[in-house]
């Protein structure tokens, strides 16, 4: 595979130098934790949906998933698909309960839901998963930096971690999110134009079907099988409602009809993008049929097709992934933390000053624990593999009574408490004997398990007056509507649009600027016609901010003449 150069360096600082102009950009209006980790409650569904879409994959479809696709081709839009039903689900069920609980965390509400010790006992649990999780994504990035760069790994992985650190720290979740949404259109563009250019290449679908025709079919091999899809399509219906920066973007909108669009928006991305993604690793099946390591299929590809300079466009894409996910995942773990576990079992008397350098400082310290989870992943098989192993055994149990303690009133404490121990238990034990459970016949039973414990103790009557009354105060919250909507400062406002327009603005001089050293060829028109529909978009959004300061002004003009 073809070494970076330094044109792609050049185009990799410039992608770096524009997110750190957005981190600073949100520096000065981020001063407390309630705007570091929440937003203030104000956040734009669409730039939280775009952000939730970046923050719920990463990197992790273009290593893990693109290695399903070079082996078994397009069953692996089928497994990825798996995302649209969950984020369907949260929208429909979920997303008005987590707006109206008006919590910080996550978990803040199941002290008040059941007790204080399922709120530390999921917090906990909910932070080890998160770093499990979140190992994965900082391995696929490693993974892809490594192929086409003299980097080893490990320092590959350190380099990245410290990028994510650092832009973690500024902003909060307003940098995150609009961040995520630039991020997002970089992205698409450049996995357009890979799509665009492996197609070209090799003639079309047609050859594809001439090729390897199997690689064509929906539900060709083992992770093409009815019971294996049924169980994995289940466990991220659980995985993704329970997902913490998914629950933060519900909280961080204005109201409920806002945090349901949050759910459609990110459900219609995940429909539309996944045959654009990984098509192209189809592709280098036919290419390079003996590819050593599955996983660096979409990097291959990539390094193949992608003239110097577009290459760095497309590392950088790749890092825009990563980055919006890590910086997702970090923001919401220090929030847990810091309100969580420091205010609630350390200092009950913190300041929201101390609160706010306590999350930045567990930011940093969640970064540095990712990382050192990173350096085993290949220990567990892959990035896939890890990933589903770490999701079995603990989002399962963590993630029933954290969602449906939500919607159902009757699950006592007791049997919330059992069914995270004795769920995770069950999938630790289940998953270490493979010889007599299969991956998705130990997961159907830890499904099962943590169920039944869940609604059984529904059953029983739990006659504590005081618990009694506190669900039922909950419960009307949950089920009355938001009356007062919190709302942003117009100055505010204006100058994050014009935000909006300067960063398109910059990244369609990306695009263009890499695109006309390569005019003549099909990748070179490709980038400037991205470049230029960034401008455009751009464009648009700087005439609507003018466009809706003119009547402001009419207005005001109207109000003084006299009437008749």
């Amino acid at each position: 595979m073809t070494s970076l150069v330094t044109l792609d360096y050049v185009a990799i600082v410039l992608y770096l130098v524009l997110m750190a102009g957005i981190g600073l950009f949100f520096k000065w209006y981020v001063k407390d934790l309630n705007a570091y980790t929440k937003g203030s409650g104000a956040l734009p569904w669409v730039a939280a949906g775009i952000s939730n879409f970046m923050a719920l994959f990463s990197t992790f479809i273009f290593v893990a998933y693109a290695g399903i696709a070079y082996e078994h081709g397009l069953v692996s839009v089928t497994v990825l698909l798996s995302t649209v039903p969950a984020c369907l689900i949260a929208a429909v069920a979920f997303a008005s309960k987590w707006r109206r609980s008006d919590v910080s965390t996550p978990v803040e509400y199941l002290e008040t839901r059941f007790n204080a010790s399922l709120r530390q006992t999921v917090g906990w649990v909910g932070i080890l998963m998160r770093i499990l999780d979140n190992t994965v994504r900082l391995y696929a990035i490693g993974i892809f930096l490594t192929a086409v760069t003299p980097l080893s790994l490990p320092m590959s992985m350190v380099i990245s971690s410290v990028i994510v650190i650092t832009f973690t720290l500024y902003g909060g979740l307003w940098a995150v999110s609009i961040m995520g949404t630039v991020q997002f259109i970089i992205l698409l563009f450049t996995s357009i134009l890979l799509f665009w250019l492996s197609l070209d290449h090799i003639g079309g679908f047609a050859v594809i079907a001439e090729k390897v025709p199997d690689h064509l079919d929906w539900f060709n091999g083992p992770k093409g099988q009815i019971f294996w899809l049924s169980v994995y399509y289940l466990m991220v219906i659980i995985k993704y409602n329970e997902n913490w920066t998914f629950i933060q973007r519900f909280y961080s909108v204005r109201d409920e009809g806002e945090a349901r669009k949050v759910g459609y928006l990110t459900a219609a991305l995940f429909l539309i993008t996944p045959i654009i993604f990984l098509v192209p690793p189809i592709v280098s099946r036919i290419l390079m049929p003996d590819l050593p390591d599955k996983e660096m299929a979409y990097v291959a590809i990539s390094s193949m097709l992608l003239p110097p300079g577009l290459m760095g466009v497309m590392i950088a894409s790749m890092f825009a992934a990563t980055m919006s996910s890590l910086n997702a995942e970090y923001n919401v773990v220090a929030s847990v933390l810091s309100k969580d576990v420091y205010q609630r079992l350390i200092d009950k008397n913190a300041t929201d000053k101390q609160l706010f350098l306590v999350a930045k400082i567990a930011s940093v310290l969640v970064g540095l624990l990712v990382l050192l989870g990173a350096l085993f992943i290949s220990d567990f098989g892959g990035a896939f593999e890890a990933n589903k192993l770490f999701t079995g055994i603990f989002a399962i149990p963590v993630g029933v009574p954290l969602v449906l303690g939500i919607v159902n009133k009757k699950a006592t404490p007791r049997g919330a408490m059992l069914t995270v121990i004795v769920g995770a238990l069950t999938g630790i034990i289940l998953n270490a004997m493979p010889a007599y459970f299969s991956w998705e016949m130990a997961t159907t039973i830890e499904i099962i398990v943590c169920l039944v414990i869940f609604y059984a103790s529904g059953l029983q009557n739990y006659g504590k007056p005081a618990y009694l009354a506190r669900v039922d105060d909950l419960f009307i919250k949950l089920n009355t509507p938001i009356v007062d909507k919190p709302s942003v400062d117009k100055n505010f406002e204006r100058a994050l649009k014009y935000l909006y327009a300067i960063s398109l603005a910059f990244s369609a001089l990306l695009f263009i600027g890499m695109g006309l050293l390569y005019y003549d060829q099909l990748s070179g028109a490709l980038s400037i016609a991205s470049g230029l529909v960034c401008l455009f978009i751009g464009a648009v959004i700087w005439w609507w901010k003018k466009k809706e300061v003119l009547p402001k002004n009419q207005e005001n003009a109207e109000s003084r003449l006299p009437t008749h």
